[in-house]
């Protein structure tokens, strides 16, 4: 799988360890969306911070192992890694208990993390990490840099503000929401609509977004590109669990449209890989272009 050969990418927020009832695996959706975009071909690096503890020498281990750059990794001596206990229901769909604060709370730039966001091809950030001030003081530095923008909305009660959501969308070249998490946004902001497409256009119209993309689940996605809409109605899996699904269908979804994919092949495409993503435990399973082709022919 090597479709996004030469694209630059940088993913801005949290790296964590997910704590499951068994085991921990290293996570964060940002870092989840980097790890899937270098399984597919992408030059991609991820700024952060850890703690300087076992934990966080672990996730640097680990992410440089898989190849992403990580000496914009900054290390904190003053807070841990960042932990979260996962809760999985019986249909595999997860709850977030997030401690904080951890060290990507408090990300401090460095030269070499502003240097990759100006030669990056594309920045990705979440609203996570803006739930402290100094992670967003950083985020909003880099939003000034003139790089396509992926703002991967990550709704995560109680940690955000309509005010700072607002900005986000704003600075943002393509918006990523989840079904509810476009129907609350657009309420918040004064939408009239509750249909999906309508409230896509709604806030289309209000922010400088030119693309966005809603996940349905097991319906699937809906894509909006340059005017155009684009459905997948989802493949079915059996779920193990829903960590890190969307993650990975953004990075598929991102790295087919700048590497010029045609649009509903890169939904159809994005919507595989979340699909067999969501079949495996964790968030960054292994999969193959061979299982991802033969999921798309199924339907």
């Amino acid at each position: 799988m090597n479709n996004g050969k030469n694209l630059k990418a940088v993913a801005y927020g949290e790296v964590l360890w997910d704590v499951f009832a068994n085991e921990k695996k290293i996570g964060g959706a940002p870092l989840n969306v980097a790890l899937r975009m270098k399984t597919l071909g992408c030059d991609v690096a991820m700024i952060s911070c850890v703690g300087n503890d076992d934990d966080g020498k672990a996730i640097i281990s680990q992410v440089k192992s898989m190849g992403l750059e990580t000496n914009a990794i900054m290390q904190s001596e003053n807070f841990p890694t960042g932990l979260v206990n996962v809760t999985l229901n019986e249909r595999g769909s997860a709850t977030y208990e997030i401690t904080y604060p951890s060290a990507w709370d408090k990300i401090v730039l460095n030269d070499l993390a502003k240097k990759l966001v100006a030669d990056a091809d594309v920045l990705i950030y979440g609203s996570l990490v803006c739930r402290d001030e100094i992670s967003r003081k950083s985020l909003e530095e880099l939003l000034q840099t003139k790089v396509y923008k992926v703002f991967d909305v990550n709704l995560r009660k109680p940690h955000y503000s309509y005010e700072i959501l607002e900005q986000l969308l704003h600075s943002a070249n393509f918006i990523k929401f989840n079904d509810e998490e476009l129907l609350e946004i657009a309420a918040a902001m004064q939408s009239p609509f509750t249909d999906l497409e309508e409230n896509m256009h709604f806030i289309a119209e209000k922010t400088k977004a030119t693309a966005m993309c809603v996940t349905k689940g097991k319906h699937g996605a809906s894509l909006m590109w340059k005017g155009q809409l684009y459905h997948n109605d989802g493949y079915p899996v059996e779920v193990a669990d829903t960590v890190g699904a969307g993650d990975s269908f953004l990075a598929a979804l991102i790295t087919s449209l700048l590497t010029g994919k045609d649009p509903q092949t890169a939904i159809d495409f994005a919507c595989a890989v979340g699909a067999l993503v969501a079949q495996s435990p964790g968030a960054n399973p292994i999969i193959s272009a061979a299982k991802i082709e033969e999921l798309m022919l199924k339907v």
